[in-house]
């Protein structure tokens, strides 16, 4: 008769025996290179569908049997990811080590889900292709004909230098403006009550008014009071005063929340110093407040980049309403579809650099410094 402690030790034993079973991931494995196999059967098919169309447009006939086979390509490379992710749960299931074939069971997952991510992603990518090239290809020659985007492009790039030069002055002033008015969002005490109560109410106005409706009524409004040198503005002008009232609300919330999270300890320590309120926050608030706030600031000028294009509402010929005008003649939307690869090519690289930044904060972060 066993002992309590050899019963337990042997339900123990028996327990670990149970879970020690090697997991394979094999159906898994095999379900994931059939979707692979789905997808480059889906592929091979659009890729021929659109060679077909292609050439029944005169292209060329060798460079465009060479792209259709190099679309292929991709789903091959899946195929065998996902027979790896086959063979390598069979080498598990064969596996007299537990250990090993615990290690090779996971690389199958791994592999399967590799795989099948990628499959995934083709099969959006080839959706979309059929989505272009449907109904005898009638979204990619009302959104994208090559000719009508390369005959326009540089009518539209000039205009597109109108919407730089509104967002560089929009953004200078915006980043003054802004300041401005999260310290006095900020002012202490009694004395700087009235002050605050302005600013909020001028945050709270601008924050709920849509971009649109500002420039439209400044755009609009500002030349009917006949007011002098206000109604002699340009259009332009007019753009750059309403944006820096929009964003200007919003950035000085970015401004306020950097001002705030700088400890308190650190103004009462600059005010024993004797140095002055403005003084505290010139030297001490402000720079360490805005080294916080660089990311949020660099999203908020990704926005008034593409906000730009509002300024169409109120005449103004930038790229916006440039391609409206080639669209309008030639009934095809080719020219807008170039304004907005116009704005993807200017601020992808903003996104890209406020990523690096956020990046470079949580590195700090974790390491302390």
């Amino acid at each position: 008769m066993s002992t309590p402690t050899a019963e337990s030790g042997n339900e123990r034993a028996s327990q670990w025996r149970a879970r020690s079973k090697v997991r394979t991931h094999g159906r898994r494995a095999w379900v994931v290179l059939g979707v692979a196999v789905a997808t480059f059967l889906a592929i091979a098919c659009t890729s021929l569908h659109i060679a077909a169309y292609v050439l029944r447009q005169g292209w060329p006939n060798v460079p465009v049997q060479i792209m259709s086979a190099l679309a292929c390509v991709p789903p091959l490379w899946v195929i065998g990811l996902a027979w790896r992710a086959v063979r390598l749960s069979a080498r598990a299931a064969s596996s007299d080590d537990v250990h090993a074939g615990r290690e090779l069971g996971s690389i199958s997952s791994d592999a399967s889900w590799n795989a099948l991510s990628y499959s995934v992603a083709l099969l959006i990518i080839c959706a979309f292709a059929w989505f272009l090239v449907v109904n005898d290809a009638a979204v990619s020659r009302t959104f994208f004909d090559l000719d009508l985007i390369w005959e326009s492009a540089w009518t539209i790039l000039k205009a597109f230098g109108t919407n730089i030069s509104i967002f560089f002055f929009s953004a200078i002033l915006i980043l003054v403006w802004a300041l401005v008015v999260a310290i006095a969002r900020t002012l202490p005490g009694k004395a700087g009550r009235p002050i605050r109560t302005l600013a909020i109410v001028y945050g709270d106005l601008f924050r709920g008014l849509p971009a649109i409706i500002t420039i439209y009524l400044i755009g609009f409004g500002l030349p009917l009071t006949g007011l002098p040198i206000l109604k002699d503005l340009s259009s332009n002008a007019y753009a750059i005063i309403a944006l820096t009232l929009t964003y200007g609300a919003y950035t000085s919330e970015v401004y306020r929340a950097g001002i705030e999270s700088v400890h308190p300890s650190q103004i009462a320590a600059a005010r024993s110093l004797g140095l002055s309120y403005f003084r505290t926050m010139r030297y001490v608030v402000v720079p360490q407040a805005v080294r916080g706030i660089i990311p949020p600031l660099m999203n908020n000028c990704i926005s008034l980049q593409k906000d730009t294009a509002l300024v169409a509402i109120i005449g103004t010929i930038d790229a916006f309403n440039q391609s409206k005008i080639v669209a309008s003649n030639n009934f095809n939307l080719s020219a807008v579809t170039t304004v907005a690869l116009l704005f993807i090519l200017i601020t992808i690289p903003q996104a890209r650099f406020v990523d690096r930044l956020i990046e470079r904060d949580r590195r700090k972060m974790r390491s302390g410094s």
